[in-house]
């Protein structure tokens, strides 16, 4: 039975997709609680209120100062990773030049995204003051950014051809 020398990176691919599609549903799920517990316990503005001394659009009850940026490019880096997701299904299905490309820039955003919500996530930890839901979602951001950049350089080690 012939083998293809990027059989080995096919399997390691696939693997890492996985593990990300559920890592960024995880931290989408996380995401959207944060989101639905901002808008349940957020401010009542109307007449006869006045805001709070240091009042920001993107309030949140629970953490501090860096939860709401941490929460919403976490969301987008979120969405863009299982969109990545999918075209890297598309690509180790088919695991040739042509759906390469899709596959690597899809992958090399949804990375930059999470790479971007990993540096929230840090200065959320410099911070302090956190729950527990939102240090999962820190910690799995950080394993994001590591697991993502290895996708990527499975799918492009898989597409070199030898001789």
């Amino acid at each position: 039975m012939p083998t293809t020398a990027g059989q080995p990176m096919k399997s390691v691919a696939s693997l890492l997709l996985l593990l990300n599609f559920c890592m960024y549903a995880i931290v989408l799920g996380i995401g959207g609680w944060a989101i639905n517990r901002a808008i349940d316990h957020g401010f009542v503005i109307g007449p006869g209120f006045d805001l709070p001394a240091h009042f920001s659009p993107i309030y949140f009850p629970m953490g501090n100062a860096a939860t709401g940026f941490f929460v919403t490019f976490a969301l987008i880096a979120g969405v863009v990773g299982i969109a990545s997701v999918i075209a890297g299904v598309n690509h180790v299905r088919s695991w040739n030049a042509d759906s390469l490309p899709s596959a690597a820039s899809a992958a090399a955003i949804a990375w930059t995204l999470t790479l971007l919500a990993m540096g929230f996530a840090c200065k959320e930890i410099e911070l302090r003051i956190r729950n527990s839901r939102l240090r999962t979602m820190e910690a799995f951001l950080i394993i994001l950014s590591a697991t993502q950049l290895l996708y990527i350089a499975a799918i492009h080690g898989g597409s070199m051809r030898r001789t």
